[in-house]
């Protein structure tokens, strides 16, 4: 196999994987999807391996193709990498910068604040927990990660953003829909709908409930904050989350939790090793600057 066409093919598998289907891979690659498929078959065939399980219009990795994925990776982000800051040597910045989030609160007054710099660069958001969002990052499928603890790893570069108190919500025909505000607790018993296993908003709070010696029953649990405020608002028990994140709604009353705060503190992450690369620089730089306006920085540098 000539090193041009193994090249090519290795290319097509990465976007691929990266994608999750062949079509959405040629998309992203400028290519014919026959031609992707061409490619990938013929890596499968001269080396006798299976990379991809066939689902419908979907593919999914095998155990071998995501060892391969690893790899072609780090090969292929290199490649986007050294062309960014070719681009930048020009004082022109181009290119894709890719971030996961544990939602949109935070991360999209980043992102209109770097295209106000940069309107050159495409930005892709992709949504997950805490715990996937430090997974895609190490991976190299994201150059950055905005989620709301911080992450004690050599191999990550973690910045502090702000910090968010967590506050109850209810559903107005609730009977503590009419109070100002609720404590720990008036919690005692109540049937909460709540983010699943992972999220950083349900870990703090059940901390927060056990130091208190308060027990609730959790009803429901779902996937998305989006999820969860429909489900209260449908009368299936209260929610929990961060004051940032929370959406007004008439179905909804708000409820601040009295007392000592129960906190999460947003954080932005980025391989230790690529923090140089031009793209990532740049929005590390937007962080630093939004933080300075929305959070007082005390003397020692710790949020006031």
């Amino acid at each position: 196999m000539r090193e041009s066409s193994l090249l090519a093919e290795l290319k097509a598998f990465d976007a691929t994987a990266r994608c999750g289907s062949m079509s959405a891979a040629a998309r992203a690659l400028g290519l014919r999807q026959p031609t992707v498929s061409s490619h990938v078959a013929r890596l499968e065939s001269h080396f006798g391996v299976e990379l991809f399980h066939r689902r419908s219009r979907r593919v999914e990795l095998t155990d071998f193709g995501a060892t391969l994925r690893d790899v072609t990776h780090r090969i292929f982000r290199g490649e986007e990498d050294a062309a960014a800051l070719l681009a930048s040597a020009r004082n022109q910045y181009s290119g894709r910068l890719s971030l996961c989030a544990v939602g949109p609160y935070n991360v999209v007054p980043m992102i209109r604040r770097f295209r106000e710099r940069w309107p050159g660069v495409s930005v892709v958001v992709s949504v997950g927990d805490s715990r996937e969002i430090v997974e895609r990052v190490l991976d190299y499928r994201g150059d950055l990660g905005v989620l709301v603890h911080s992450v004690d790893d050599p191999r990550i570069h973690c910045v502090p953003f702000r910090r968010q108190r967590l506050m109850v919500f209810a559903p107005r025909a609730h009977p503590l829909a009419g109070r100002g505000s609720v404590r720990l607790a008036d919690l005692a018993g109540e049937a909460f709908v709540i983010r699943e296993e992972g999220s950083s908003t349900r870990r703090v709070f059940e901390d927060g409930l056990r130091a208190a010696g308060v027990s609730i029953r959790i009803a429901v649990e779902m996937g998305s904050r989006e999820a969860v405020r429909e489900a209260v608002a449908q009368g299936l028990g209260l929610g929990v989350v961060a004051d940032t994140a929370y959406v007004p709604d008439p179905r909804l009353a708000p409820l601040p939790i009295a007392g000592p705060g129960l906190f999460t503190h947003s954080h932005v992450i980025c391989l230790a090793e690529r923090r140089p690369v031009p793209l990532v620089a740049g929005f590390l730089s937007v962080v630093q600057a939004l933080r300075a306006e929305l959070v007082p920085v005390a003397p020692d540098g710790s949020d006031r």
